[in-house]
């Protein structure tokens, strides 16, 4: 019997009073011993009454309990039983070793017990950590899967209904795009009426056969401008598909003297219908940003991007230019004083930008100072030739001292990046909200969402095209330096490989306004001549090179060996003039220990899409990354990102 009854019902309590009879039955034996004779009877008796009553209660108690045990381990049984859920005891090994009848049911079979949880459920072989909850089908149906590591039990759920309701709310969600048609007034100048009128109905014909075969909603907004709304199961459709109208249209067209493209926003995932249409329009900047004939599509956080294998069309007109030279004006007139900035690792083309962004806000007479931070090898012979001149010398200063002319007055001036992550001092852009930039890259994902002001045109040979673009517009008459001319066409010079690459008909306006005004073609020739050891280096790189898919070359650096970032690049463009060699990828260590990767092609492939998926950016013909790890772990990934491409839509145009 249980200590806590013995004490409650025939504890300390009995024993005492029995002891009390048997005491007043020795003081009643001293002065009477008849009634201490009957006293002793009725104590011996209740003694006696006492055990046996205890007695009785232990047996009708363990009859009681065991009675109880029966009813409890039946109904636990029954419970267990008929749970609407699964329950498994497994052990170290997670082989199962009890289970309830639910698994049965589940299983088809009577007994599963010895089988490991894997075998059961195929798909936590690729749980690594089952600690907490999992999602697991089997023969079509959806189970939920609780671990409690510490007790080795696991529960199952069957969340199949409420799994098909989630998966139809999220398929059913509203998504929202607009199709572009790129430079449709470029494309269609110099056409009579008739022409113009019949081109932009087989385009339009053709979109919208588009929209009829995947069920989407089309609304024209304008000659040029497309609305769409479907759902997130469309889209998704519309996504494996790689948006073939890029193709259809391009092709269709390719008969014009500049092929019609498209460039496509598509958002899903936003909060509210007001925010979707943004995301919408900010996709369609975006891919317009990076040069049109692409779409761009928003899903919650992931911008993702499909096309993009034709160069951005030049701009016939200056109009643009001459709208932002304008407002660049106003903005100097406005500011207190200017700080540019390049981005991190300068190179010709961003310092001679950032030159004439100081001949324009001097122009004004504003203070303009340029950020600048230590000077590597590809802009060295530059610089000397810049500090040469004492006006120039006083011009660079140190992110520091940026940091402390820096305030709300000031205007900040970004040029050859658009990624705030990517200028030298990133702070100096939160110090004050008056920022403009200025590039000629594709947009990336990333970008400086507070400018004010921005001049992004991918057809551009370089920044030092459009800033001198701009300086055309920006004053009256601007009379620039033998120096500030010859930076500026450093800058176009290098980026185009001596004019040989991405070169349209306003790159040789621009150089031909610099020539005019002075620069020196053969400083610019000093400038860019290569030393001869920097040359054997680029030798030994080039020497390791292999060829894949017929016509893409990669070099990878020897282990260890540390490789300026300048060679690398120059190695890549050394190998793009190989024969048959369309695309070039070069990998080394760099100095500060990440591996970079150049990138180079001729227009049949896309790099630029092939580093982002790196970790890097850049143009449809050069691109560049730098990642953590070793050169022969890169050079894996880069390999797999390339057979990636080559399965999904082709390496090459």
């Amino acid at each position: 019997m249980p200590k806590f009854l013995v004490t409650r019902w025939h504890g300390m309590h009995q024993v005492w009073s029995i002891a009390l009879m048997v005491l007043m039955t020795v003081v009643l034996t001293w002065y009477w011993w008849v009634l201490g004779a009957i006293a002793l009877l009725l104590t011996i008796a209740a003694a006696v009454y006492t055990v046996l009553a205890e007695r009785a209660f232990r047996k009708d108690l363990k009859s009681y309990l065991g009675t109880l045990s029966y009813r409890v381990k039946k109904v636990g049984n029954d419970v267990i039983g008929e749970l609407p859920f699964g329950v498994i005891l497994y052990n170290e090994d997670r082989t199962i070793e009890w289970h309830n009848p639910y698994i049965a049911q589940i299983a088809g079979q009577e007994s599963v017990i010895g089988l490991p949880l894997t075998e059961l459920f195929p798909a936590l072989q690729q749980v690594k950590d089952k600690e907490g909850t999992v999602e697991a089908m089997v023969d079509g149906h959806v189970y939920q899967l609780i671990f409690k590591q510490k007790e080795r039990i696991l529960y199952v759920q069957d969340i199949t209904l409420l799994w098909q309701v989630s998966k139809r709310y999220d398929e059913e969600k509203l998504a929202m795009g607009v199709v572009m048609i790129d430079s449709l007034e470029e494309v269609t100048q110099g056409m009579d009426d008739h022409q113009r009128s019949s081109l932009q109905s087989k385009v339009t014909t053709e979109i919208t056969e588009w929209a009829q075969r995947y069920q989407l909603y089309l609304k024209r907004v304008t000659s040029d401008r497309f609305l769409l709304i479907t759902d997130q199961k469309t889209l998704r459709q519309l996504e494996q598909s790689r948006f073939v109208i890029l193709d259809e249209v391009r092709e269709m067209t390719a008969d014009q003297k500049i092929p019609i493209t498209l460039s496509i926003g598509f958002a899903a995932g936003a909060e509210s219908i007001v925010e979707l249409g943004q995301w919408a329009q900010s996709s369609l900047d975006i891919a317009l940003g990076r040069g049109g004939d692409q779409a761009s599509v928003k899903v919650g956080g992931r911008q993702s991007f499909y096309g993009g294998k034709s160069n951005a069309v030049e701009k016939r007109t200056r109009v643009r230019a001459r709208v932002v030279a304008h407002a660049l004006r106003d903005l100097i007139k406005e500011s207190g004083n200017v700080v540019i900035m390049g981005h991190k690792m300068p190179d010709m083309d961003a310092i001679g930008a950032a030159i004439g962004i100081m001949k324009a806000a001097l122009l004004f007479g504003k203070e303009a100072y340029i950020v600048l931070e230590g000077i590597n090898p590809a802009i060295q012979k530059m610089m000397e030739m810049l500090r040469e001149d004492e006006k120039f010398a006083k011009r660079f200063i140190t992110p520091e001292q940026a940091l402390g002319i820096t305030d709300s007055r000031t205007l900040a001036v970004v040029v050859d990046t658009h990624k705030a992550s990517m200028v030298k001092e990133p702070r100096i852009l939160a110090q004050t909200n008056k920022i403009v930039v200025v590039d000629h890259h594709r947009r990336g994902e990333e970008f400086i969402s507070t400018a004010i002001l921005v001049y992004m045109e991918p057809y551009a040979s370089s920044t030092c095209e459009l800033v001198t673009e701009l300086l055309q517009y920006i004053h009256d008459r601007v009379l620039l330096d033998v120096r500030e001319a010859t930076a500026l066409l450093a800058g176009i010079t290098v980026d185009t490989k001596n004019f040989s690459l991405r070169t349209g008909a306003r790159t040789f306006d621009a150089a031909s306004f610099l020539r005019r005004n002075g620069a020196d073609s053969t400083m610019i020739q000093r400038m860019l001549k290569e030393d001869l050891e920097e040359y054997v280096r680029k030798a030994e790189i080039i020497k390791h090179a292999e060829v894949f898919y017929d016509h893409v070359a990669i070099a990878v650096t020897e282990p260890g060996r540390k490789v300026a970032q300048l060679l690398i690049a120059q190695s890549a463009d050394t190998l793009l003039n190989m024969t048959d060699i369309y695309a070039s990828f070069v990998i080394g260590e760099r100095p500060d220990g990440l591996i970079g990767i150049s990138a180079r092609s001729l227009g049949h492939m896309n790099v630029q899409v092939v580093m982002e998926r790196m970790g890097g950016g850049g143009h449809l013909t050069n691109a560049a990354a730098q990642l953590e790890g070793t050169v022969q772990e890169v050079a894996a990934k880069l390999k797999a990102v390339l057979e990636q491409i080559e399965a999904e839509e082709g390496l090459f145009e």
